[in-house]
């Protein structure tokens, strides 16, 4: 299995132990992840992940991006700072980045600008995109498609949304404008994703990929705790179940997916 979205270097992994971030990745490891992504967030992660990614670079893999929440009226310079830290370890994607509007939308017009920039910068990279997208697919959907008129192709590289909980409805309008893959982590799992099981199917396995968004939203029966990538045969088992199909096929078809995706 590939995590694919994971905040294993955060502090809420090292505070009580030096070690305590090596110390997870080793849980999933155990557990049978065999590769990790670690996506920045803002300046002081980026110089987070690539610490944890130089000691484990056999198991790890980074993403630079300015998240939607952490963007400024400074947010350029903070974007050329979170590069240039991550730019030696030879990243896979651009990430996270998009819109966010739950927590604050006051910033929505430096969220918009923001994101389109990196979408363009993907482009010059030639680097997929992880896309944090929270009640905010219409203006996410409308970024994609300015981000398009502005690229010198005319169309962008490969796109995930991450911690995808949407319904079959948000699926059928986010493939309006792009045909993008989705990752899904424990929210699968809880009871109160009523919709979630119905968008898996309408996704389809070939564009679905695994993630945890450690140390956030552990799925059932770890719910409540710090989660971890060690967790993600919880999601790999639920996800089985709504498709109707064998944990190892999710396995299989979720890893090849993420291979295809990161291009590792």
């Amino acid at each position: 299995m590939i995590d694919t979205h994971t905040h294993l270097y955060m502090d809420s992994f090292s505070k009580e132990d030096p070690d305590g971030c090596q110390a997870a990745v080793d849980r999933a490891v155990d557990a049978g992840v065999e590769l990790m992504i670690l996506p920045a967030v803002d300046r002081e992660s980026a110089s987070e992940v690539a610490a944890l990614h130089a000691i484990r670079p056999d198991c790890t893999r980074t993403a630079m991006g300015l998240h939607p929440t952490e963007v400024g009226e400074d947010w350029r310079e903070e974007l050329d700072d979170i590069i240039a830290t991550l730019s030696p370890t030879t990243p896979v994607a651009i990430g996270e980045v998009g819109i966010d509007l739950y927590w604050d939308d006051s910033n929505l017009s430096l969220q918009k600008d923001a994101f389109v920039a990196q979408l363009l910068l993907a482009e010059k990279l030639d680097l997929p995109v992880i896309i944090h997208c929270r009640d905010g697919v219409e203006v996410c959907c409308e970024c994609i498609e300015k981000a398009k008129t502005l690229s010198s192709s005319g169309k962008l590289p490969q796109l995930v949304f991450h911690s995808f909980t949407g319904s079959p409805d948000d699926v059928r309008r986010i493939r309006e404008v792009c045909d993008p893959y989705f990752g899904i982590n424990g929210v699968v799992t809880f009871k109160n994703a009523a919709s979630l099981p119905d968008a898996v199917k309408a996704i389809g396995v070939d564009r679905l990929l695994l993630e945890t968004d450690s140390p956030y939203l552990a799925p059932v029966p770890k719910r409540g705790r710090r989660n971890e990538s060690s967790y993600l045969p919880f999601v790999n088992s639920k996800i089985a179940e709504i498709l109707s199909l064998s944990p190892q096929e999710i396995e299989e078809a979720t890893t090849r997916n993420a291979k295809k995706f990161f291009r590792i």
